[in-house]
């Protein structure tokens, strides 16, 4: 139990606590608050299979972590001028207010770091990086597959920036209304990152974590109900994740393999997250700003209506044409490629498949495999071979092999 039980809490508790401990540690020692915590867990591997589960283990990881922050303040004298002497008024220094770990406090922390981190001072990838280790939990190997760099250049990526938001004693708190604007587009592909992480992750041995998924929206969401983060954009982005979220249940088999689009038992659809995403769609439209949000938002929408019809098929494909316009990406190439073929057919689209070259994501072949079925089953076999052999995931390796062998 405690082999599942400790990786799933990482994830879920690893981001909150460090974006606590910072808080009361001061940006400076972001770094100490990551090791403390990951100290934690370490001691959890080592005492939990011998002595049993706690009865509550993220109030054990709580305190274990609260703790270790305390102990490390009196041991190497940090803040000696600002901290250090109320560490020695023993009442106060078990006072809960000193290091609150109250959801409310939790929620309120990741959003000054998430404000924090996504600051000027450093690069916009450094920012997004440095999110997605701090408060998403993400590991080296995530964040440079999801940058499609090496560990070596992400580690040195993170110092950079950490060294830099302790150079500048950048404040862990709300910025004021320009900040707010400088930033947000930062914090906005962070949280857009997290969410396509877990709704297709190539790291790991599942194709959906509705972990990473509902963290995104959860953090979103507090941007929602924050009043100077309520914007268009932010509501898009909503909307997009609502929409996505949607069809969770239906993106995969009994087996756990992903189900293509075309693949989708309709019924399995949540009905009440396709309202909400809508909601938050028709708050989007307030104002004048169009984002890739609002674009990729639409595409999604048009994705939840069940009837495959010519109008829908031009309405998505209109719509990564003018994504693709506002914000070119190889990926949305190949995902306007389905729509093509849907609007002028299978031919047409391969050849435009083909002019992307991505022969570096199995993606690519696999969708090149279903656009050729039709056509010449020789032709297919040969793309899924060519995406089974670069497949990252054996869930994606299961779910290719079964379309060769059904040939």
């Amino acid at each position: 139990m405690e082999q599942k039980l400790i990786p799933h809490l990482f994830r879920t508790e690893f981001r909150k606590i460090t974006a606590v401990l910072t808080r009361f540690l001061g940006i400076e020692h972001l770094e100490l608050a990551e090791d403390l915590v990951s100290e934690t867990f370490v001691l959890a591997l080592e005492t939990w299979p011998h002595h049993g589960l706690p009865d509550n283990p993220s109030a054990w990881l709580y305190t274990v972590a609260k703790n270790k922050a305390k102990n490390q303040l009196k041991r190497q004298q940090l803040f000696q001028s600002k901290i250090i002497p109320d560490l020695m008024n023993e009442s106060d220094l078990s006072h809960d207010s000193e290091l609150d770990l109250s959801p409310e406090n939790i929620t309120d922390s990741q959003l000054q770091m998430l404000f924090a981190i996504c600051h000027r001072a450093i690069p916009v990838e450094a920012q997004i990086g440095l999110a997605l280790r701090t408060l998403c939990g993400f590991g080296i190997d995530e964040i440079a597959t999801a940058f499609l760099s090496s560990k070596e250049t992400i580690n040195k990526r993170l110092f950079r920036a950490r060294e830099k938001l302790r150079q500048e004693k950048v404040a862990i708190e709300i910025p004021g209304a320009t900040a707010i604007q400088e930033r947000l587009a930062s914090v906005l592909t962070t949280l857009y990152l997290l969410f396509s992480e877990g709704y297709y992750s190539e790291s790991q041995d599942s194709v959906l974590r509705k972990d990473f998924c509902l963290e995104a929206m959860r953090l979103t969401y507090s941007l929602i109900e924050y009043a100077p983060t309520n914007q268009p954009q932010v509501n898009a982005l909503m909307a997009l994740m609502c929409f996505q979220a949607s069809r969770f249940e239906a993106r995969t088999n009994e087996k756990g393999e992903m189900l293509l689009y075309h693949e989708q038992d309709e019924s399995q659809w949540d009905e009440a997250l396709i309202a909400r995403g809508a909601y938050f769609l028709k708050k989007a439209a307030q104002g004048n700003t169009l984002s890739k949000y609002h674009l990729e938002a639409q595409i999604a929408y048009w994705h939840t209506i069940k009837e495959d019809s010519p109008e829908k098929w031009q309405q998505i494909l209109q719509l990564y044409n003018h994504l693709l316009v506002l914000e070119y990406s190889p990926i949305i190439a190949l995902n306007r490629t389905y729509a093509l073929a849907k609007v002028k057919g299978n031919a047409v689209a391969i050849l435009e498949a083909e002019k992307l070259k991505l022969e570096n994501n199995h993606f690519y072949f696999t969708l090149l495999g279903e656009l050729y079925l039709p056509i010449d089953a020789l032709k297919a076999k040969a793309q899924f071979e060519k995406a089974l052999a670069i497949a990252k995931t054996q869930t994606d390796k299961q779910s290719i092999q079964k379309k060769i062998d059904q040939l």
